[in-house]
């Protein structure tokens, strides 16, 4: 899958791009750039500069237009810019016409998530996954990845292998997709198996955004070493760990973090790895409170949880990183509408999220802070749901196994 790697022996430098449509907005754009920065930086690359153009929708040959397309050319020339990341998915059409005009590595937004997935997958059943998702990326693309390949190896004996040497690919390809498939079958049955073993014990399970603290907080609940990074997508696996609260136990699954734009591919591949989700008892959706976009990061994880298992589970909302938050108090004499970052956490917290009474609690994961009344609230709502469970058994002394 070279296609979709970023060098790890030198950062690169690279730039950005993205259109100003009726959908979304100048002020909109910067924040999806800001966060495709982050996840340039992710991958091991540094975002130098972004680009946007307003237009109606994407140009369907070059994305952004001729004279916009003849500006970055410019500047990637001028500054030495090997690498050049568009915010939307790109058409092959578009990439083939684009990478011959600026002559460098062009990747889409979809492509540079796929590249991460593929650096973060540790184990056998998220190598496939992300394995699965680079194939059916790459498929549709064939065309722009055979013509790349022709122009590089060139010369005498090499030219016209044409449509012949397509449809091999596409075949190969084909099977891959299959053979892929039938492996995830096999591991999603084990899995399967795993989660019966595990008995009737309650099942919380950490949702939500990507680097919201999901993983910082299933260390400091469990006790455990879960990996944790200020990267994007730090944790790809479902981990299960057994966590006792007063001599009560449940089992806490932390989950990967979802994403604007989020591939199709990789959802479609991931929907196994969130089976946790669809079996799980209590969510305890995480949210990173200092982030200025907050509220969209929560519709996004909304959105994605009704994709994933229509029906209403309890929920409860943690405010992550308060020690993070801040805000700057507007001047007297601006008149602009106030926005997140004119307002303190204490006022904010008596808006939408005063009607959420007892259902959310806010924390520092990294600080420790409030962690002993955020577990009094997981015990309270794990006990409530033992006791609907088994209304004969003392679920206090009920005997489980540990959990792996």
């Amino acid at each position: 899958m070279k296609e979709f790697v970023i060098s790890e022996a030198q950062t690169e430098k690279a730039v950005l791009v993205g259109l100003i449509t009726s959908q979304q907005n100048e002020q909109k754009v910067k924040e999806y750039l800001d966060e495709l920065a982050f996840l340039a930086d992710t991958a091991g690359a540094h975002a130098v500069k972004q680009f946007y153009q307003r237009l109606d929708h994407p140009h369907p040959v070059t994305f952004v237009g001729k004279g916009k397309l003849q500006e970055i050319k410019e500047y990637v020339v001028e500054n030495e810019i090997g690498l050049v990341i568009f915010d939307d998915e790109l058409s092959p059409k578009q990439i083939r016409n684009i990478e011959k005009e600026l002559n460098v590595k062009i990747l889409d937004r979809t492509s540079l998530i796929l590249d991460i997935f593929a650096k973060r997958a540790q184990t056998a059943h998220a190598k496939t996954q992300v394995e699965l998702a680079q194939y059916k990326y790459m498929l549709p693309r064939l065309t722009r990845l055979w013509t790349h390949l022709e122009r590089q190896r060139g010369g005498v004996g090499m030219r016209g292998p044409g449509e012949t040497q397509l449809e091999t690919d596409r075949r190969i390809i084909l099977d891959k997709i299959a053979k892929l498939k039938e492996d995830l079958v096999e591991i999603d049955k084990q899995k399967s198996v795993q989660r019966k073993n595990r008995g009737k014990m309650v099942r919380v399970a950490l949702v939500g955004y990507t680097n919201v603290g999901k993983s910082t907080l299933m260390n400091l609940l469990s006790k455990s070493e879960v990996f944790a990074e200020n990267k994007l997508f730090a944790t790809l696996d479902t981990t299960v760990r057994k966590v006792i609260i007063d001599n009560l136990p449940f089992l806490l699954s932390d989950t990967v973090g979802f994403i604007r734009k989020l591939p199709t591919e990789l959802v479609e591949s991931f929907k196994s790895t969130l089976d946790e989700v669809r079996e799980a008892d209590l969510l305890v959706h995480v949210v990173d409170i200092s982030h200025p976009t907050f509220e969209e990061q929560i519709e996004v994880v909304n959105k994605t949880l009704a994709e994933i298992d229509d029906s209403e589970k309890p929920m409860i909302m943690v405010f992550n990183k308060v020690d993070a938050f801040t805000f700057v108090p507007k001047d007297e004499d601006d008149l602009t509408p106030r926005t997140r970052e004119n307002i303190p956490l204490e006022e904010l917290k008596r808006t939408w999220m005063n009607n959420m009474q007892d259902n959310c609690i806010f924390i520092s994961a990294k600080e420790k802070t409030n962690i002993d009344a955020l577990k009094e609230m997981l015990y309270e709502r794990v006990k409530q749901i033992h006791v609907t469970r088994f209304p004969y058994n003392d679920f206090l002394f009920q005997q489980y196994e540990d959990i792996e």
